[in-house]
């Protein structure tokens, strides 16, 4: 609005698949919005709209030396990996999920990266350690988010818009988990996205309680079925996004 009020050109950045109400109502004003959706003109006026996907890690694109992100965490890489992401503070259901299944993954046969969020952790490793399970690692957060999807054959996460545009670079099969506590419950607008085009499975907390483990287990047993949701997240995949966005902004700089 400030921008608006001394004359300088607004440029928007929608990343979710529903526009929040400040971006709407900012948005009849603004030069150009980037969005990462098909679809927005519902929100915006189609003539503003560029879409440019959401900036995320160029590397995240590339998803190679699957030993060294092996090594990294543990893995022998001798089995399937099923990677547990709760944004970066963790998730609670998630968690509480995790730990009332730890002899269900522990039987499984496949390897478990779970991170958890500072806030849960501690609950979490007393959990683990009583169970004996030796096939999943446990940590609060990781910063080498890249070398996580490299080792994945399956993501469980929440269903946040860089979340998204994370799996849909990296190509990975996942179940989304949206958080129903959001404004305007974007994470399932945003997940049911991704489900409609079969390019991820969404589940609701609700369903989630009884049937998230047993929908992972089989799911990452199933190689024809990942193969086919990580080519159509790959699909929906925007390279060089920030590039993008930053030519337009640049487009609007007058030296």
């Amino acid at each position: 609005q400030a921008a608006l009020w001394e004359g300088v050109p607004l440029i928007l950045q929608e990343q979710n698949s529903h526009a929040g109400i400040t971006n709407r109502i900012l948005g009849r004003r603004a030069e150009k919005i980037c969005v990462a959706y098909d679809g927005m003109e519902k929100y915006f006026p189609s003539g503003k709209i560029e879409i440019t996907g959401n900036p995320v890690r160029e590397e995240l694109f590339k998803q190679n030396g699957r030993g060294r992100a092996y090594s990294y965490f543990g893995l022998s890489g001798k089995r399937k990996v099923l990677l547990v992401l709760g944004g970066s503070g963790g998730a609670g259901i998630i968690n509480r999920i995790m730990r009332q299944n730890i002899t269900m993954l522990r039987d499984s046969g496949i390897e478990v990266v779970w991170q958890s969020g500072q806030k849960y952790y501690k609950e979490a490793l007393a959990e683990l350690k009583a169970s004996g399970a030796e096939n999943i690692c446990l940590i609060p957060f990781t910063d080498r988010i890249d070398l996580a999807y490299t080792a994945a054959d399956l993501v469980i996460s929440r269903a946040g818009a860089l979340t998204i545009s994370e799996l849909q670079a990296t190509g990975k099969p996942a179940i989304l988990v949206p958080s129903p506590n959001v404004a305007g419950d974007h994470q399932k607008k945003n997940a049911m996205e991704m489900s409609e085009k079969k390019a991820a499975v969404m589940i609701r907390d609700e369903e989630a309680e009884e049937g998230l483990i047993t929908l992972a287990i089989s799911l990452i047993n199933d190689q024809e079925g990942l193969d086919l949701l990580g080519r159509r997240a790959k699909d929906l995949a925007q390279a060089g996004s920030a590039k993008r966005i930053a030519d337009i902004v640049m487009s609007y700089i007058k030296v």
